[in-house]
């Protein structure tokens, strides 16, 4: 990752769009309960973009899938608000998500908010052509019907760089990986949503397929001007689309901050060692390291701060305490650390 790429002008705070309130999310397994999500709160702001950034069993997928309530059957969400703030009602009037009924929750998913997920491939019905599966999305929400949808969708395609007349009327298994992506990024914008999920959305392309979906996703948030929240564990992909950075760690935010400082100046020591694993052009190979030790059991978590085991700063109160997550050295920059004062300057130059 080239630190070059980092965004050095985060967008003015805006009002936000959806707010998660203490959310946890809990999965029932036969050795006990997976926290998934352990009393998350955050705000995406009306236009940015949001990168949630860590290893895998970190909580970000289980959060997107919470938000869009579209978790598996052995999950439940134990506690917390989502609250959505529609773009054309009052500013007073507010949705809460996890109370919507069927109809409320159709009318919020896709229309307000969407989803891209992970596996493109398997997102698709491979016996329906890419038009059928349009006008099934646009029937089950009263959307456009027959040439109006044809004109909309196409519209969507040359927006994502594909070609219409051949994706319109193509199966999924005709496209290419990077195809049905863009296929996927245009049907989630099909209903105009205010807010869009995209769960590791250069996972399994080549680079230069990634470096394609990158530039279509920049190019259609200054054109439709939606708020993204997306879910990586490609810190290079976090350090070019998003305005803030949430590094999370055993289902919890253990750093949100705009990127530039998440980049520049990191305090959590989890953060800093995700940094210090990717290799950039001006890094020595001997300057980079991995981050000793393996994510936390998810069903019996250590004791205190979860990150510990695997922190070279942990002592006896890291072992007994968890650590909040307060503001640092302003408002917008927040870790659950005791030890951020000194963080980056005892880990970030080693």
């Amino acid at each position: 990752m080239d630190n070059t790429a980092v965004q050095t002008n985060p967008t003015t705070p805006a009002a936000p769009v959806l707010t998660i309130d203490g959310l946890t999310i809990a999965y029932q397994a036969k050795r006990g309960w997976v926290q998934a999500v352990r009393d998350v709160s955050i705000d995406i702001r009306r236009g940015e973009a949001l990168a949630l950034i860590g290893e895998s069993g970190s909580g970000k997928t289980t959060l997107g899938l919470g938000i869009v309530r579209l978790l598996p059957t052995n999950a439940q969400t134990r506690q917390g608000k989502v609250i959505y703030q529609p773009a054309e009602q009052s500013k007073n009037a507010t949705v809460d998500v996890l109370g919507l009924n069927a109809r409320g929750l159709r009318q919020f998913r896709w229309k307000e908010c969407a989803m891209v997920f992970q596996a493109a491939l398997n997102a698709f019905n491979p016996v329906l052509r890419i038009s059928e599966q349009f006008a099934d999305t646009a029937r089950a929400h009263g959307y456009l019907q027959g040439k109006a949808l044809e004109e909309r969708a196409k519209q969507l395609f040359k927006l994502v760089r594909l070609e219409p007349e051949r994706v319109w009327n193509a199966y999924p298994h005709e496209l290419s990986g990077g195809m049905r992506q863009r296929v996927l990024i245009a049907l989630a914008l099909l209903l105009e949503p205010q807010l869009l999920i995209l769960d590791e959305p250069t996972t399994a392309l080549d680079i230069l397929t990634q470096r394609n979906i990158m530039d279509v996703l920049k190019e259609l948030r200054t054109k439709l001007d939606f708020a993204m929240a997306f879910i990586s564990h490609d810190l290079s992909l976090a350090a070019e689309l998003a305005d803030r950075v949430a590094t999370m760690y055993a289902g919890k935010v253990v750093e949100l901050a705009d990127v530039y400082t998440t980049f520049k100046n990191p305090r959590h020591p989890y953060t800093i060692g995700l940094i210090k694993a990717v290799p950039t052009l001006t890094t020595h190979k001997d300057h980079v390291s991995s981050i000793p030790g393996s994510p936390p059991d998810l069903i019996n978590m250590p004791t205190g701060c979860k990150f510990h085991p695997r922190c070279p700063l942990a002592d006896e109160r890291c072992k007994r305490d968890e650590p909040p997550l307060e503001p640092t050295t302003g408002t917008d920059h927040m870790v659950a650390c005791w030890y951020w004062k000194t963080a980056h300057e005892t880990l970030a130059a080693k």
